[in-house]
């Protein structure tokens, strides 16, 4: 008897989540929709729309007119009843974003990195701060918190709470989740940045209606989220994705990760700058951006000044600066052949350029990348892949960690 009773309880919550599913994704939609899209019953229907109405998360969202009959209510879930927080720890900075359900952005805050300075206890302390001010001006309690997303440089593993292997932070198994333990009792979801901005991507973006993805977060540095019959592809120990660390050149260039050759030791925005300076020297004019006189090959210690410099070199590409031109096309080249392998290895429909380097590469040199990708990617996938630019923005790893315990709060049913 008790074991029918758990079956009984057990579709109700199967059922439960499949209709919040659903209405999430595809609202606003009327009852009569929502028994068509899950297959369930009218009654079923109707006996989980009254349970969601009663728990606040769905709500009226008008009507339709109905050829004959009376209208159509429209449901959609509520975005104010329940809340989401992200936090990107980027090269650059910490940054946290407070979201409601629609994933429409609240407030946020944002800590600049100085270059190098990855210690693991000042990040967690930037990261309960920002938690504690992005509520404060939102004005949202800690009970309509569904969850914090935490998007990370690196290997997520689970032992059983969320470990991370950042070799370019120089993180060698930091208990990440033990550490934000003791300073919040908010419920963790910890993944690898590339990875979040991706399932973001695939949901909301660039990547909707394809099964079979690449996303690729191109910044500082360079990380790629590998998606496979709609689900992020792991690797046996979740380190699958790190498309930076693939060999572009044998004995080439030093990467951060100690490594040579490294992909993103060629196409990683730092990088890209360091190859300019050493062909332009650091005292000359010639690549001056026409618009500010800023010198691309200027260091760019700051999150703000790496990106100004890494605008104005490719501007100057643009213009009359020849050794700009042979960077970006030389760029091009690595990021083409780069695009091929993944091409090659994993047939995906799309590849999608993300991260705020990815994104101005892709604005100002898509032509170069498309025809260097075809130079080495077999014809036939590769004329069956879209390479298109993200359509989230240049800074949405931290919209994509929201969707960490936006995803925990669909597969239960919203339960929170």
């Amino acid at each position: 008897m008790a074991e029918n009773r758990r079956t009984v309880r057990d579709l109700r919550r199967g059922n439960r989540s499949t209709l919040l599913r659903t209405l999430y994704f595809r609202g606003p939609v009327s009852r009569q929709e929502l028994g068509e899209l899950t297959g369930l019953s009218a009654g079923s229907v109707s006996n989980v729309v009254s349970d969601l109405f009663a728990d606040g998360l769905a709500e009226d969202a008008g009507s339709l007119d109905s050829d004959g009959g009376r209208p159509r209510t429209l449901l959609r879930v509520a975005p104010g009843s329940g809340h989401l927080l992200g936090v990107d720890i980027g090269e650059t900075h910490v940054r946290v974003a407070l979201f409601d359900l629609a994933l429409t952005e609240l407030a946020r805050w944002e800590h600049p990195l100085p270059p190098g300075r990855y210690e693991a206890g000042p990040i967690v302390d930037h990261i309960l701060t920002g938690l504690d001010m992005v509520l404060a001006k939102g004005e949202v309690a800690a009970d309509a918190v569904i969850g914090v997303g935490v998007g990370v440089p690196g290997i997520v593993e689970r032992e059983p709470e969320a470990v991370v292997h950042g070799q370019t932070f120089g993180w060698d198994a930091v208990p990440l989740e033990r550490l934000l333990r003791a300073g919040t009792a908010l419920p963790l979801f910890i993944d690898n940045g590339a990875t979040a901005q991706g399932q973001a991507e695939m949901w909301f973006g660039a990547g909707r209606g394809a099964e079979t993805a690449v996303i690729a977060l191109i910044g500082s540095g360079v990380g790629a989220s590998i998606v496979t019959g709609g689900a992020p592809y792991r690797g046996a120990t979740s380190s699958a994705g790190e498309w930076g660390h693939t060999v572009v050149q044998v004995g080439g260039r030093t990467c951060r990760c100690g490594a040579v050759g490294c992909l993103e030791a060629y196409i990683g925005a730092r990088s890209v700058l360091d190859r300019y300076r050493a062909r332009a020297g650091r005292g000359v004019a010639a690549g001056a951006d026409p618009a500010t006189g800023a010198d691309p090959a200027s260091a760019a210690g700051s999150a703000a000044g790496q990106r100004d410099a890494f605008a104005a070199l490719l501007r100057a590409a643009d213009g009359t600066d020849t050794r700009a031109r042979e960077v970006l096309e030389e760029t091009a080249a690595y990021l083409g052949a780069g695009i091929a392998d993944l091409i090659n290895l994993f047939n995906p429909e799309r590849i999608i350029l993300g991260g705020w380097a990815g994104a101005l590469l892709g604005t100002h040199a898509l032509p170069l990348i498309q025809e260097a990708t075809a130079r080495y990617a077999l014809r036939r996938p590769l004329a069956r892949t879209e390479i298109a630019p993200a359509a989230l923005g240049p800074d949405a790893v931290a919209l994509g960690a929201a969707t960490l315990p936006l995803a925990h709060f669909l597969a239960t049913g919203g339960v929170f």
